[in-house]
């Protein structure tokens, strides 16, 4: 015969002070936990949204980023050539040929520098990019050192407002328009002209080649196709993929930083757990010797204590993850690993974290009640009905 699990709530709710105290660190916990998971997948997200299912990117073979990449001109007008590659409304391949640089610019909330990219781009690179659009101001005019801006750039750095100019590359760069790329990296770079922007940096080589393929199942060909001509010495990825590569090591560090502090913590929080079902047993001798004489088997007793400690964890794990949501609406800045760039990004509450922290809140209570619920199932029925 099992025990009712509205007997296991109620005890709960009879003593409100251990349990909201119990349950409240229970909840630092979670939040502790899903609020790492949340930055490392809202890094993640923000850099697979960055690109687009249908493009292709072209690197040089070995190259981690774009910034170490460099295609000739030879080679980037060999790699449009392509009919894997769609054609543009001017009906000429849709494709870009740019290049990627790092300047250094002044962070408007600590004074100090940080890189940030700036891209060289040729008219397609927007038509390639439709989560771009202008913001205020107008686009830079081809052939000339006019530039535009992420709204985060703006946001995060000094003199990049529009009217205002950069100096880089030893001239000056006015700024014409303000960009916004919503929720992506694009959104944390200074776009302009390829053909002004690489001689101001002594370039001759472009640092990658961007396509619309004409199918998203095309890729395949697309890629073994340049990866096999041996002028180009080229490697392909489909955009999305290449992005989300760029996480990988950021994540990796965020994640294994989350597990290691959660993992303390948890101990405070089921030392707390434990205490207090102990406790819990100890008042409840006499009832627990009821139980077992009206026909309640050592397994019921067991798995009622049990439940008890699971609501506990449960209730943590709730309130952790409500306190976690509210950081959804946080944006925050980093430096990408790969890049050694800025990157604006915002946490972000995917489902499986909140299966996860919710999935780990119960195995805190599981742990933290396992012991009290053992030590209540073993009492002897006669000398605890005689303690009452």
């Amino acid at each position: 015969m099992a025990v009712p699990l509205a007997y296991s709530w109620r005890n709960l709710t009879t003593r409100r002070l251990t349990t909201a105290l119990t349950a409240g660190g229970m909840a630092l916990v979670v939040f502790v936990f899903a609020a790492t998971l949340m930055l490392a997948e809202g890094l993640r997200q923000t850099l697979v949204a960055t690109g687009s299912p249908g493009n292709a990117i072209v690197l040089r073979k070995g190259s981690e980023t774009e910034v170490q990449s460099g295609i000739e001109r030879a080679q980037a007008a060999a790699i449009v050539t392509r009919p894997e590659i769609a054609l543009g409304g001017d009906g000429q391949a849709l494709a870009a040929k740019e290049s990627v640089v790092l300047i250094g610019l002044t962070k408007k909330s600590t004074g100090k520098t940080s890189n940030v990219v700036i891209r060289g781009t040729e008219p397609a690179s927007l038509a390639l990019r439709p989560q771009i659009r202008l913001a205020s101001g107008r686009l830079p005019r081809p052939g000339t050192p006019e530039i535009m801006v992420g709204t985060a750039v703006v946001k995060g750095f000094e003199n990049a407002g529009i009217g205002q100019s950069l100096r880089f590359g030893k001239r000056e760069w006015p700024i014409v328009g303000i960009f916004d790329a919503g929720q992506t990296g694009f959104s944390s770079e200074i776009w302009g002209d390829a053909d002004q922007l690489m001689p101001a940096f002594g370039r001759g080589a472009y640092s990658i080649v961007v396509a619309g393929l004409r199918e998203p199942g095309l890729f395949d060909a697309f890629k073994e196709a340049v990866e096999a001509d041996p002028r180009l010495q080229a490697e392909a990825w489909r955009e999305t993929r290449y992005y989300e590569k760029q996480s990988d090591m950021m994540r990796k560090f965020l994640t294994v930083l989350g597990v290691a502090l959660t993992a303390i913590f948890s101990l405070g929080a089921m030392i707390g757990a434990t205490i207090t079902m102990y406790s819990a047993v100890a008042n409840r001798v006499p009832e627990i010797g009821t139980l077992r004489a009206i026909g309640f088997t050592r397994g019921s007793i067991l798995a009622a204590f049990l439940l008890e400690s699971m609501f506990l964890g449960l209730l943590g794990g709730v309130a952790g993850l409500i306190l976690a949501a509210g950081l959804s609406f946080v944006s925050l800045s980093t430096t990408n690993f790969q890049t050694f760039s800025e990157l604006s990004f915002r946490f972000a509450l995917a489902p499986w974290i909140v299966a996860l922290s919710l999935a780990f809140s119960l195995v805190m209570g599981v742990v933290g009640g396992f012991l009290p619920a053992v030590r209540a199932s073993r009492m002897n029925i006669v000398s605890a009905l005689r303690q009452g």
